[in-house]
């Protein structure tokens, strides 16, 4: 009988982020938390012969959420240069999951196409131990250039 063991579960500590913008490559060690998913976008149709409902998948979409500690003011600059120049900035961001006590390898997972939604551009807090920010984006393309390794 075949089971997960508990060491081969993936760290969410154990992971790394980049960014690239032009020909710029920066890792992202400010990120907390980091979410990409793809919703599909369907049809609903009706038939002849078939009271119910169907679906057709028709496309899909790409949005995600960073939580990031307040220490970099890149994201701001691009939002500024958007809104003064209309110049706005499609980047790239690898994500790779590699915990070295998992048997499940590393995967790697390429956003392309990334492009800001929403940006903090000043915050104060005088609760907060850190200051974060929650930065919402869309994404274009998804390439799996690693996948985990299967477990036996």
């Amino acid at each position: 009988m075949a089971f997960l063991r508990a060491s081969d579960t993936i760290s969410g500590q154990e992971g790394k982020a980049f960014i690239k913008i032009g020909d710029r490559m920066e890792e992202m060690f400010y990120i907390k938390t980091l979410e990409a998913t793809v919703e599909k976008e369907k049809a609903e149709l009706k038939t002849m012969g078939h009271r119910g409902v169907q679906h057709k998948a028709i496309g899909w979409k790409g949005t995600g959420t960073m939580t990031i500690y307040y220490v970099t003011s890149l994201f701001r600059e691009l939002m500024l240069e958007y809104m003064q120049t209309g110049k706005d900035a499609y980047f790239m961001i690898e994500v790779r999951n590699e915990d070295p006590g998992s048997d499940a390898g590393r995967q790697t997972v390429i956003l392309e196409g990334v492009n800001l939604d929403s940006v903090i551009m000043a915050s104060l807090d005088t609760e907060a131990e850190a200051l974060e920010e929650e930065v919402a984006f869309t994404f274009e393309n998804v390439r799996m250039e690693t996948p985990f390794s299967p477990l036996a």
